[in-house]
């Protein structure tokens, strides 16, 4: 394709290009010698799960392999085990290489539900960060200066206001750029909260006397709340291994103005349709149940997604309960709580958003609203607990 026709479906929902002179260069020089621009995107496996919100720049990467261009998904279980401080307010505690290794192998094979595996390199920056001697470590480390790390508005602040600083945390950037020298790569990908980093990647290669790559930011998706970035500690997120019908349900819970954001960043259609949803063209309640299906279909397969849309219907216009609903036995030794069963259930991702749903009257047991969070279940018998419009399950008790 046309490096300026690539030039603009890679700018479709980024935030930003350093510098977009600088890529459509890269994207020329490609296309005249045949050789596909090797495309950077880094993951720490900081949890076991993706959820929508990581999947922004993964679709980014899909873009690019639809463009020709070679992946390198990057694992990292170096890195990880520091702890990217990015936007923390204090010190972050490292993760263990046991805890690292758990995470990093379901990352890959969610990953690949977008991606095609057969163009898509996987590497792990473990493979030549522990191949350093402590030589190298300092001569890497007297490549930048604590000035300029203190130049990142999070470090900035934390040091005005006497927060410490551990120098592991300058080692981070670090070590980010240095995978960028590693692999050559001509661009890197990041969330806009990434740009320090990527910048650092830039300088490095630029220092070890390699053309310096080109970065793209992508905005932070916000989760269903529309207000906060997704994450499964504010309980706003949409996880691609939840059920079909968790995730149907919940992309038909956002309003239409952040469904169109979504649309932007998460959906493979084409700029015209866009157009159609975004001038008002398409009803909003059509659009949004289409993304639903889309998104649904990426990760459990159309039949899957069109099943999740029937039972949706069923339970929301209809207001029935499920023909199937899943049943959950959890010990009794742990405690009978409602909190807790919803947890337990995954009707909730933690105790106070539990909490939180039940006082907003979310919540009913056997059709009862539950006003008491903490409540507790009956032992001898199976109960139907339902969270809002659209979530069940059948809870007992061993």
């Amino acid at each position: 394709m046309d490096p300026k026709k690539q030039l603009e479906i890679i700018k479709r929902g980024a935030s930003g290009i350093i510098t977009e002179g600088e890529l459509l260069k890269k994207l020329q020089t490609s296309e005249a010698k045949g050789r596909p621009l090797r495309i950077k995107a880094g993951f720490d496996p900081t949890a076991p799960d993706l959820h929508l919100g990581h999947t922004v720049l993964i679709q980014k990467l899909r873009q690019f392999q639809e463009l020709g261009h070679h992946v390198l998904l990057l694992i990292g279980d170096f890195t990880g085990m520091i702890g990217d401080p990015t936007g923390k307010s204090e010190t972050r505690k490292p993760l263990t290489r046991e805890d690292v290794k758990a995470n990093a192998k379901t990352y890959t094979s969610q990953a690949f539900k977008i991606l095609d595996e057969k163009k898509t390199e996987v590497v792990f920056n473990s493979e030549w960060m522990e191949r350093l001697t402590s030589v190298d470590m300092i001569s890497l480390a007297s490549r930048y200066t604590v000035a300029r790390m203190l130049e990142r508005d999070d470090f900035q602040k934390r040091y005005s206001e006497g927060r410490p600083i551990a120098i592991h945390e300058f080692i981070y950037p670090l070590i980010q750029g240095y995978d960028s020298v590693v692999l050559k790569s001509d661009v890197e990908l990041g969330g806009t909260d990434q740009l320090f980093n990527l910048l650092v990647g830039r300088e490095l290669q630029r220092e070890m006397g390699q053309e310096p790559q080109a970065v793209i930011t992508m905005p932070l998706l916000e989760g269903t709340d529309g207000v906060q970035k997704m994450s499964k500690s504010l309980g706003n997120y949409i996880g691609i291994t939840e059920p079909p019908g968790q995730i149907f349900g919940k992309v038909m819970s956002i309003s239409d103005e952040l469904m169109m954001r979504y649309y932007e960043l998460l959906s493979s259609a084409g700029a015209e349709r866009l157009e159609e949803i975004r001038r008002g063209l398409a009803h909003p309640r059509d659009a949004k149940e289409a993304l639903a299906v889309e998104l649904t279909a990426r990760y459990w397969g159309e039949a899957q997604a069109e099943s999740a849309k029937e039972e949706f219907k069923a339970v929301f216009k209809k207001r029935e309960v499920p023909d199937e609903v899943e049943e959950v036995t959890l010990a009794a030794a742990e405690g009978r709580g409602i909190a807790k069963a919803m947890v337990a259930a995954k009707l909730a991702g933690s105790t106070s958003e539990a909490k939180r749903l039940i006082e907003q009257g979310g919540v009913k047991v056997d059709n009862e609203k539950v006003i008491d969070w903490k409540m507790k279940l009956p032992a001898g018998k199976q109960v139907l607990v339902q969270v809002g419009k659209r979530f069940f399950r059948r809870i007992s008790f061993s």
